[in-house]
Order: structure tokens, then C-alpha cells, then sequence
């Protein structure tokens, strides 16, 4: 019983610096690739993980595609040659959008779960049900709306 504990946390450990270790092994292979360009993006996705590392203590999966995320929104605005190219070097680490069957699917469930909940209540549901996941958040509203009218 105690080695299965020790090995399920050991799993659990492994299985939270995932993304980061991912990163870090992408920035050595960058490096010795002599790729500058993306060893010095993901150099700068490092530093960013490290920052709120250092200032919450926590760095999992979770915490590493909201880093991402937030870059994306801003690679996005930005909309130079330069920032398309970093948005292509982010992609492989960021979950693919979730389709509209599968947020159906999900909005349904949580309705039928919590009849007579409001829209907020149900926005609050699925998106905590969901963290860590890609979904359009305007697409999720308005099935809940189609689906509670």
C-alpha cells in the first residue's frame, strides 16, 4: 500500500513538470541545433515560468499554458513576421481548441447536472471542469444560452 502511494505522488510529480521539462529540453536541443531564434524565445518562456515559479511555488501544467497562453494573446496582437514565427515555436505546447461537438457535449452534462442554475453558475462550471483546456469562451456562452432557453 505505501510503495503504490509513493509511486502514484512520484507519477503525479513526473507528470506535473511535463511541460516545462518539455520546454527545457526543446531550448537544449534549440541550442545545439545553433536555432538562436527559438533557443532565445523559449530562453524568454523559461524566464517567464522561473518568474512566477519564484513567486507562487508552483509551476505545472496548468501554470505553464497560462504563461503560454497570455504570450499568444500578445504574439497575436502584436502581428509582425517576428511574432508569427514565435506563435509557431508555442503552438506544440498549447492543447488544440476543443470542438463545438465535444463543448456541446460538456455544456449539456453540466446543465443536466445543475437544472436551474444560472448562466454564470454553468460559465463557472465548465470552465472549471475544463481548466487547462482550449475552448472558445464566446462559442461556450452561446451554447449555454441556446441550451438553457
Amino acid at each position: 500500500m505505501v510503495k503504490r502511494v509513493i509511486f502514484t505522488i512520484l507519477l503525479t510529480k513526473n507528470k506535473i513538470k511535463m511541460l516545462k521539462e518539455q520546454i527545457n529540453t526543446d531550448f537544449m536541443t534549440a541550442f545545439k541545433a545553433k536555432d538562436m531564434e527559438k533557443k532565445n524565445f523559449l530562453g524568454v518562456v523559461k524566464g517567464e515560468i522561473q518568474t512566477e515559479e519564484g513567486r507562487t511555488g508552483i509551476a505545472n501544467d496548468e501554470v505553464v499554458l497560462a504563461i503560454l497562453k497570455k504570450m499568444e494573446k500578445s504574439l497575436k496582437q502584436t502581428n509582425t513576421e517576428e511574432s508569427l514565427r514565435e506563435l509557431t515555436y508555442i503552438e506544440g505546447y498549447l492543447p488544440k481548441l476543443m470542438s463545438e461537438d465535444v463543448i456541446r457535449e460538456k455544456v449539456k452534462a453540466i446543465i443536466s447536472e445543475n437544472e436551474g442554475s444560472n448562466m454564470g453558475f454553468l460559465m463557472g462550471m465548465f470552465n472549471k471542469q475544463n481548466a487547462g483546456q482550449a475552448f472558445d469562451n464566446k462559442l461556450v456562452s452561446n451554447i449555454i444560452k441556446e441550451e438553457i432557453a
